[in-house]
């Protein structure tokens, strides 16, 4: 069964810090598409941080960046 679309997640994906790895302290929307492409071929991680990695890839790879720039400035990172 599909999990349910937290209507926040936009937000997250342009405040939240990614919290460990190479990029760590990195804000979401701002992470390398090679560095999502490997969490695509290895997996995402459980969870809402999941769930978050695998919505920026897909805007990504969609070419969808546009769309988060009102977003950042209505949100600047925390």
């Amino acid at each position: 069964m599909p999990q349910a679309t937290d209507p926040d997640i936009l937000k997250k994906i342009v405040t939240m810090r990614m919290p460990f790895g190479k990029y760590k302290d990195t804000i979401i929307c701002d992470l390398p598409v090679h560095y999502l492409e490997w969490f695509a071929r290895e997996g995402f991680p459980a969870g809402k941080l999941g769930m978050i990695l695998s919505t920026i890839y897909e805007i990504k790879i969609n070419g969808l960046e546009y769309l988060l720039v009102p977003l950042k400035r209505a949100f600047p990172p925390t």
